[in-house]
């Protein structure tokens, strides 16, 4: 993978990707905010208050026609949570130059609408419409509650509020309920002042132009970029688990438990511990899918995640109530046989082969590429697919194993029915 990474202006960096093969372009400009109990429904409020509208289009009907103009271009809001950072922005998508009619430049208006969105919103006497702040203030609050309607979702979000609630980890990319109601139009202008002079900008763009005209176009949308004292986010910390776990049950009207479980990782062998994770539950062919969902039958559903830049690794499975200490003591017993190296050589390679596939398809998608590109960019890694996957290669059974055992139960959270409390 190609990709050019600068600095061009004060705490704003490029990231370009060149690429002929794609019909669009796509250009992404992102906040690097610190993740904060406090702050976090605000910035999970404020693109979507930015979307509807600047002052040269100030309304949704406006804003789509100067859209429909760059032949149907489209420009999404994202908030995304990355490590301990909150990611707030616009995701642009515009077709491709390379096949415009007639030779026509789509590039920088498309920039120019972006900076605008961002850097010029609707607003009126120095504050944005109050109007615009009730709506998306209401649909943000509806979006926090269908969490709990969700309840895979709802359990693993309770399980990462107790295992990191004294981290910023431990807080939604969307903030909390009480927090989102309680902002107006006055408390979220005077946030997004102060948090983009404050925080780095991310830029991010993947097409045919040259870079030159890239890096142009976006100074140019950027130029009232305010800057002020930076406030990038601290790196992670490493947390080391409990003596003992915590053991936390809650009732909820639900006919299917649910079995989250959260592990610290104290290992800094990054490749291993990924295949580690693969082989346990991070694929259809691992322990926790072959095992307890298919030979035991004590999971509805049964997966593991591995986050690198907290060290942690987590499990999700949906289980009946009454089998909840076999599907637990069955799990952690299906972790100790990756410790102990039980496995076959299959699993491994098609633990590889996963990671191979995944990394491979990076680049048939200008999404995916963006996406990778930011949480590196957030998190402060530097790998690209190519030099990961060669990693992944060098990575011998007995490294996977002491990558295995550094890894220690922390939070272990149940949801079950009203009936079983």
């Amino acid at each position: 993978m190609e990709k050019t990474r600068r600095e061009i202006m004060d705490r704003v960096y490029l990231t370009y990707l060149p690429a002929k093969k794609f019909k669009t372009s796509c250009l992404s400009a992102q906040f690097i905010a610190p993740l904060r109990r406090e702050t976090a429904s605000y910035g999970a409020l404020l693109p979507l208050v930015l979307q509807r509208g600047t002052m040269t289009c100030p309304d949704i009907e406006q804003l789509s026609a100067a859209m429909d103009r760059l032949y149907g271009a489209q420009i999404n809001p994202t908030i995304r949570k990355r490590a301990e950072c909150q990611c707030i922005g616009f995701v642009a998508s515009v077709m491709d130059d390379s096949f415009a009619p007639q030779g026509e430049k789509l590039l920088e208006p498309t920039a120019a609408l972006l900076g605008e969105l961002l850097l010029d919103p609707v607003t009126r006497n120095g504050r944005y419409l109050a109007e615009y702040v009730d709506s998306e203030r209401a649909n943000l609050l509806d979006s926090i509650r269908s969490i709990r309607n969700d309840k895979r979702d709802w359990a693993d979000l309770r399980l990462l509020q107790e295992m990191c609630r004294y981290e910023p980890y431990g807080v939604s990319r969307l903030g909390d309920e009480a927090a989102a109601a309680a902002i107006n139009n006055q408390k979220l202008h005077a946030y997004s002042q102060q948090m983009m002079a404050a925080s780095r900008l991310e830029l991010f763009y993947c097409g045919s132009a040259p870079i030159s005209r890239v890096e142009d176009a976006l100074l140019e949308a950027f130029a009232a970029l305010p800057r002020g004292a930076g406030q990038d986010p601290e790196p992670p910390r490493a947390v080391a688990a409990p003596v003992e776990p915590r053991i936390i049950h809650e009732a909820m009207d639900v006919t299917q438990g649910k079995l989250s479980m959260g592990f610290r990782c104290a290992t800094d062998d990054v490749p291993a511990m990924i295949l580690a994770n693969l082989l346990f539950g991070g694929t259809s062919n691992s322990k926790l899918f072959m095992n307890v969902r298919e030979k035991l039958s004590l999971c509805y559903y049964a997966s593991s995640t591995y986050v690198r830049s907290k060290g942690i690794l987590t499990v999700s499975s949906g289980i009946e109530t009454a089998d909840y200490q076999r599907a637990l003591d069955e799990i952690l017993h299906q972790l100790q046989e990756i410790r102990d190296g039980h496995w076959e050589p299959w699993e491994l390679e098609g633990a590889r082969s996963t990671m191979r596939s995944a990394l491979i398809s990076l680049s048939d998608s200008q999404g995916a590429l963006e996406n990778y590109c930011l949480g590196q960019a957030a998190t402060g890694q530097s790998e690209d697919p190519e030099t990961m996957q060669r990693l992944l290669d060098q990575v011998m059974p007995e490294r996977i194993r002491a990558a295995a055992q550094s890894v220690t139960l922390d939070t272990v959270y149940f949801l079950h029915g009203k009936e079983e409390a």
